[in-house]
């Protein structure tokens, strides 16, 4: 087994990207706790600079790396919020960057990468996104992995280290949505350190289910993908991933896309919230925690809002 994140890691992640990222609000929810009928605090990384949690894992990685290896330029594999955090990153600290996206991820991505100077390079698909960076590491450029690397993970530890410290009331149960596991994996290290006994939870969606079935398999597999939330559509967990999920995550859920899709809108219209449906998930993953937990106090991590009205509305009935 990988040597898992430890809160040391966490903490000195927390100090290497302090001033570069937003401590943002870890805040109760009214609105979603009348919806979903217990108390309900939100982690609220949808306020991110970039749009999302990655910014963390981002910075925390560049700060690690030597003068040579910034100078070689990065390279970065995303279906959008990854991207457009190593795209911001680069942008503000004067470094070349590749971003290497599959040919539908969103225009809203692919632009706000190239906005902040990056170049996108276009796949048919995720698999062949990573061959591609692959194959530019081996060139010469640095890769930021989104996922598979321990100071990516400690940075987004520090999402659940700001909201461990924060928690205005106790809970029972913290829900994290599961791409490549990255954060997952960092919430949990750093909630279980911090507050033990809390439960915390993975959420993926069908058709992107790289944790769920590396779980069944005793390790990392190949998926294929078909979710439309691609910001969760890893192909495969990494060792160092589920090694991290299968000891520190009490379980992982998976919810379709429409009840994605449905979550994001009570996110709206409930907590005022607007998030992506990668953060949507948690809504109807909460519904089954709370079915199968007694007086549950549930903290949801709002991964991100990177997504348009357009791209939600395009989906609904």
């Amino acid at each position: 087994m990988a040597d898992l994140v430890s809160l040391a890691d966490i903490e000195a992640a927390a100090e290497r990207i302090s001033g570069r990222v937003v401590h943002t609000p870890t805040v109760p929810s009214p609105g979603l706790s009348a919806l979903l009928g217990v108390p309900v605090t939100t982690k609220l990384e949808h306020l991110q600079r970039s749009g999302s949690f990655k910014a963390r894992g981002v910075f925390t990685k560049i700060a690690t790396l030597t003068a040579a290896e910034r100078d070689a330029g990065l390279v970065a594999v995303s279906g959008g919020n990854h991207g457009i955090a190593v795209a911001d990153a680069a942008g503000s600290l004067g470094i070349r960057a590749t971003v290497v996206m599959p040919d539908y991820a969103s225009a809203r991505a692919v632009d706000g990468c190239r906005a902040a100077g990056a170049e996108v390079r276009l796949t048919p698909d995720v698999p062949s996104a990573f061959a591609l960076a692959t194959e530019l590491e081996a060139a010469g450029t640095t890769l930021v992995h989104p996922f598979d690397d321990p100071a990516t993970i400690a940075g987004q530890g520090t999402v659940g280290l700001e909201m461990a410290r924060d928690l205005p009331e106790p809970v029972t149960d913290v829900l994290v949505s599961i791409g490549g596991g990255g954060l997952a994996s960092g919430v949990a290290a750093a909630v279980r350190a911090l507050l033990p006994g809390v439960r915390v939870w993975g959420v993926e969606t069908v058709g992107a289910e790289a944790m769920s079935a590396a779980l069944r398999a005793g390790g990392p597999v190949p998926v294929e993908l078909s979710s439309f939330v691609t910001s969760l559509s890893a192909p495969s967990a990494s060792q160092l991933t589920y090694d991290h999920v299968r000891e520190l995550v009490h379980e992982v859920l998976v919810v379709s896309d429409d009840e994605a899709l449905h979550g994001t809108v009570e996110l709206a219209e409930h907590g005022r919230v607007w998030a992506e449906p990668a953060a949507g998930c948690l809504v109807p993953a909460a519904r089954r925690v709370i079915d199968r937990v007694d007086d549950a106090r549930i903290a949801l991590v709002v991964c991100g809002g990177n997504t348009s009205f357009a791209d939600i509305a395009a989906r609904l009935p």
